[in-house]
């Protein structure tokens, strides 16, 4: 049995309640200071999990690194479930949003792309590995973070929040697809990791459409408090089944289309429209749209919550000691922030303020890395790179959302069509 000094049983449920229950309070404080400040919500939460360990290393307590790696493939796979769930039904779906979606998409796939290829470059000036290595290594580092960003941007306008959400969570989904392609294709070879990727990619699109119109139906119809949460488990089992049986590359896009498919159900459901009396009752699927949306919101602020103080928490802090680890950080977000800025200044306008910056890395690099291979991990690359990458991206994100509030404040405010208006006539998004 361990004991703190004033007598406390750390292996008592009642200390271990006490110790979850005070983490979501100060969680929900802290989101309240980022209201405030701009400083995310997620940097306190990482510090909380360092100050922690420090705290159990000063009381020579330990925590097997094996059950905090457990902790985060299992909160981490959850949390960008919930935090995909929560972006998709943010969004309004429509034919005049295309052009915004397809800019998006377009920018989140060629950064992910040259990031990847740029990062791989750099890590091969310090490591000993070959280039497709590189290139699984650099992945986690290339995408950027919907769990940050998305609580982060409440104060921007509307169109630069909903450009913001779709690229951060197609920066997740094309993340995952792209490492999970290139482990592949380091054990079976390009021409057989890509056969698999377009059949991987089929697959996904077709379980997605049937299981969206599938569950809408049969769930518009279920009554009782207890629908939600077997909706929600419902889903997680398809997205795990998608991953362990059929190896989808893409699985959270079942997640994503659901999400968009019931947040905009007024286009995708029509045909389920006359199973009930508009002049008498509400839209069943409106209800469960909106009763989703709030069960959504809350697992994914207690999932992100505990993940990122378990990382804090599994954080070796003598690696961030390590000046080669701060420099090939440093090397890291150089690459990233000149691949950003050359490829909203071709596709996005001449307006890149504050997006250029809202570009942080979180949940999913976490996450990936440690789904490496122990065959592929290179022993030299811990996680001090990816505390110094996650910390430096998120401060400058919070100094550029500082700046943009304060002009915002002075400059009167603009409609979403004079938001990202080119001053210059012949140059096109």
């Amino acid at each position: 049995m361990v004991y703190l000094s004033a007598g406390f049983d750390l292996s008592d449920p009642y200390y271990q309640i006490i110790t979850a229950s005070s983490i979501i309070v100060l969680s929900y404080l802290f989101g309240k200071i980022a209201e405030k400040t701009n400083i995310p919500a997620v940097l306190m939460l990482i510090l909380l999990g360092i100050f922690m360990k420090l705290g159990l290393d000063s009381m020579h307590i330990s925590v097997p690194s094996s059950t905090l790696q457990a902790a985060l493939k299992v909160l981490g796979t959850v949390g960008v479930i919930m935090i995909v769930m929560e972006a998709a039904l943010d969004l309004e779906f429509n034919e005049e949003k295309l052009p915004l979606i397809g800019r998006a998409v377009l920018i989140a796939l060629l950064s992910l792309l040259f990031s990847i290829f740029g990062i791989a470059l750099v890590l091969q000036q310090f490591f000993d590995m070959n280039f497709t290595e590189a290139m699984i290594h650099s992945t986690p580092l290339a995408i950027m973070s919907s769990a940050i960003i998305i609580p982060s941007i409440g104060k921007l306008s509307k169109i630069k929040q909903e450009f913001m959400i779709y690229e951060s969570a197609f920066s997740d989904i094309l993340g995952i697809m792209i490492f999970y392609f290139l482990l592949n294709m380091n054990e079976q070879g390009a021409q057989q990791a890509s056969i698999n990727f377009v059949v991987s990619l089929i697959i996904t699109l077709v379980i997605s459409i049937v299981a969206s119109y599938s569950l809408i139906f049969i769930f518009k119809d279920i009554k009782g408090h207890t629908r939600l949460f077997l909706l929600i488990a419902i889903l997680l089992l398809l997205y795990a089944c998608g991953k362990v049986f059929l190896h989808l590359y893409g699985a959270l896009l079942i997640i994503l289309f659901f999400g968009l498919a019931l947040s905009n159900h007024q286009k995708f459901f029509k045909i389920f429209k006359k199973s009930y009396n508009p002049n008498k009752e509400k839209d069943p699927i409106e209800v469960i749209e909106k009763e989703f949306h709030l069960i959504t919101l809350e697992t994914a602020f207690v999932v992100r919550t505990f993940f990122f103080v378990v990382f804090g928490l599994s954080i070796t802090l003598s690696s961030l000691v390590s000046f080669n680890v701060f420099c090939i950080s440093v090397a890291v977000l150089i690459v990233l922030y000149f691949v950003r800025i050359i490829f909203l200044r071709l596709l996005y306008g001449k307006d890149l303020l504050p997006e250029l910056f809202i570009a942080p890395r979180g949940l999913i690099t976490v996450l990936l890395f440690y789904q490496l291979p122990i065959e592929i991990k290179n022993p030299g690359f811990d996680e001090g790179i990816l505390l110094y990458v996650i910390i430096i991206s998120a401060l400058i994100m919070t100094g550029s959302l500082i700046v943009e509030s304060r002009k915002s404040s002075q400059v009167p405010v603009t409609t979403p069509e004079q938001e990202h208006a080119d001053p210059d006539p012949q140059t096109e998004h």
